[in-house]
């Protein structure tokens, strides 16, 4: 619960373009709910198969393409690819998920988290500068928790005609920070609930879904065609806040602190 990574999938989704996937604990947004990776061959591939669909689609793909690839992994080997992007007027949309870690492999940090593997300081590659040292005119940074601002500027950075990068930057809930961040869980207000499965869209581990027959349903003071109500388990639930964001029946209120 409280992965970063699954609203910015969830908004791809919903943009309903072709996503060149990388290598990373993010692969696992082809899987549903969220299913918005269509392809992904090896690490580091995802911007170069964006910026050769560029060039087979030509005009019509303007506002199509986008490649998704983790921080770890573009410091590997994605730089590369955008430089060539850029170097080769591509416009596909670079989306770096910059969750200040290397989250598939051991949570071990990389050269832009500030310290080496042993935990001692390092010098902090900044990635955004990095971006417009090659040749990257649009750079943007979002906080993908906050679902409708990543969401307006995917839509105006996908539509540029030219080469443009979206930085989607939170830590992992796996790092050491993170781990010691006090959380403050959300819960749900069952009474609120329409059972309308919206936050369910987003796939967190933390909201599960409870059915109801049309007796208990009428029992519990619904409409008896209601087929259920989403329940957040408030162990897992982080307070991220994304599926907050979402409900519109005021079915999710934030709860008590807890270490």
């Amino acid at each position: 619960a409280g992965c970063p990574h699954r609203g910015l999938f969830y908004n791809l989704n919903r943009l309903k373009v072709f996503v060149s996937g990388d290598i990373g604990c993010y692969t696992l947004g082809f899987l549903p709910p969220l299913s918005a990776m269509d392809a992904c061959v090896c690490m580091g591939a995802s911007i170069g198969m964006a910026h050769g669909m560029d060039k087979a689609l030509g005009q019509e793909g303007l506002g199509k393409v986008v490649a998704v690839i983790g921080d770890s992994t573009f410091l590997h080997t994605g730089i590369n690819s955008l430089i060539n992007s850029v170097y080769n007027k591509g416009c596909s949309t670079v989306i770096i998920l910059d969750n200040r870690i290397t989250g598939m492999t051991g949570q071990q940090p990389n050269p832009a988290s500030g310290t080496t593997i042993g935990y001692d300081p390092a010098p902090t590659i900044d990635i955004p500068e990095l971006c417009r040292a090659i040749g990257v005119k649009h750079v943007r940074t979002v906080n993908p928790h906050e679902l409708e601002a990543t969401y307006q500027v995917l839509q105006e950075e996908i539509e540029r005609p030219e080469v443009s990068v979206v930085i989607a930057r939170f830590p992992c809930v796996l790092t050491v920070d993170e781990k010691k961040r006090r959380k403050y869980p959300f819960h749900t207000v069952v009474d609120n609930c329409t059972g309308c499965t919206m936050c369910l869209r987003l796939g967190c581990p933390a909201i599960n879904w409870q059915p109801l027959t049309p007796e208990q349903a009428k029992a519990m003071g619904k409409k008896e065609k209601q087929k259920g109500y989403a329940l957040i388990n408030e162990d897992m639930c982080i307070g991220c806040g994304q599926c907050l964001s979402l409900c519109k029946f005021d079915a999710i209120s934030k709860g008590e602190e807890r270490a």
